[in-house]
């Protein structure tokens, strides 16, 4: 990729990339060590129990750090949608490719948002998990269950793009032109290709449950990144699954590391 490296726009991407790398690193991590019930387990993973952890590793003050680094990475998201710095232009994909990036700082707002609460009041966000609430308001309205059905394919269709992203080799881009030894390039290209199948299969997970909750009426089938685990761990060979998907978000963790410290913005 082309780009600037001098000022505000990229320091914003390096530091959200970092700070969403740790994410998915402690995501991975605190699934694999549930998988196979490692020292206990790893405590619930979703939004709540990663940050707990965050708190618990590090204080308030890192997690509170790291709310900073996602609001960064939200920042950087929305001035690639509104100031189109990768030069999408405005046809019909183009801004398409730029709705995606803003739909994804927004995503990362959110959770900016609820880091900044646990940081600042020790206050964990309201609302619980945000797939059953989805579930449950789309349940109660006419057409209920076809409404919450579409939603359901929607994030399936987002998981299948995930995967064929990482499967297909689009992900290079961020290799082309990057300034690191080969050994950083093959480790980028190798993360990212697993990480992105795992991403992928995660969305695909979660698609699952919410289809479950049309299909039966009942909001409490579906869940966030936790029962989606939960879910899968409950397959044949379940622990192993899970320990491979959680390798693969580690993978995508790495696989931002090595974006930030070397993608030309």
């Amino acid at each position: 990729m082309t780009g600037n490296n001098h000022g505000l726009y990229p320091r914003f991407g390096r530091v959200g990339l970092v700070s969403k790398g740790i994410v998915y690193c402690i995501t991975g991590v605190m699934a694999f060590i549930g998988a196979f019930e490692l020292g206990g387990g790893g405590g619930e993973v979703n939004k709540s129990g990663i940050f707990s952890f965050v708190e618990q590793a590090g204080g308030r003050t890192a997690l509170g750090i790291l709310a900073l680094g996602l609001l960064c990475y939200c920042i950087w998201r929305g001035i690639q949608a509104f100031s189109d710095k990768e030069h999408k232009g405005n046809s019909a994909k183009g801004l398409g490719t730029r709705a995606v990036y803003l739909l994804s700082g927004i995503a990362y707002l959110l959770l900016a948002i609820y880091a900044g609460k646990m940081a600042l009041f020790h206050q964990k966000g309201s609302g619980g998990d945000s797939q059953q609430n989805l579930a449950s308001q789309l349940l109660d309205k006419p057409f209920g269950p076809a409404l919450l059905g579409l939603v359901a394919l929607i994030i399936a269709g987002v998981g299948i793009y995930q995967a064929y992203y990482g499967l297909s080799g689009h992900y290079k881009k961020h290799v082309e032109g990057l300034s690191a030894h080969d050994s950083t390039s093959r480790l980028l290209l190798v993360s990212g290709r697993i990480g992105y199948l795992a991403k992928g299969i995660v969305w695909l997970l979660i698609a699952t449950l919410l289809a479950k909750a049309a299909l039966h009426t009942n909001a409490g089938e579906a869940g966030d990144t936790g029962k989606a685990f939960a879910f899968l761990e409950q397959w044949s060979f379940g622990s192993y699954l899970l320990g491979a998907v959680a390798f693969g978000l580690v993978c995508y963790g790495v696989f931002n590391f090595i974006r930030a410290r070397y993608e030309r913005f």
